[in-house]
């Protein structure tokens, strides 16, 4: 079975930087992986996305610059690096897969930046 499990989450003022990450178990190879985040009264929208070898990575316009994402695929693991953080960075950040024509969500960690 396939399972997502985010940590790293907290509270951080603005302009602070925090790091989160994404351990994933349940399946063989070694796919594409994605942070949504989702902040209250919102959709959840895109965040970055890095493919399996970790060779190519895409951020939102939003995070560029501000956000480095990376992966350890002997961890099954990826990692958000947050710098810069806005209050509108605030969100539950989830990680998410594709695989076999199934969605699977992590259940997400809550990042706070105060101001």
């Amino acid at each position: 079975q396939v399972q997502l499990v985010e940590s790293g989450g907290g509270l951080v003022q603005v302009g602070g930087s925090l790091s989160v990450s994404c351990t994933a178990s349940g399946f063989r190879s070694t796919l594409a992986m994605n942070w949504y985040r989702q902040a209250a009264g919102k959709e959840r929208e895109f965040v970055a996305a890095i493919s399996s070898t970790g060779g190519k990575i895409n951020y939102a316009d939003s995070v560029k610059g501000r956000f480095t994402l990376a992966r350890d695929n002997n961890k099954n693991t990826i990692y958000l690096q947050m710098s810069s953080l806005k209050p509108e960075d605030t969100a539950v950040y989830y990680c998410y897969v594709h695989l076999d024509g199934t969605d699977y969500w992590g259940k997400g960690t809550l990042v706070t930046v105060s101001s």
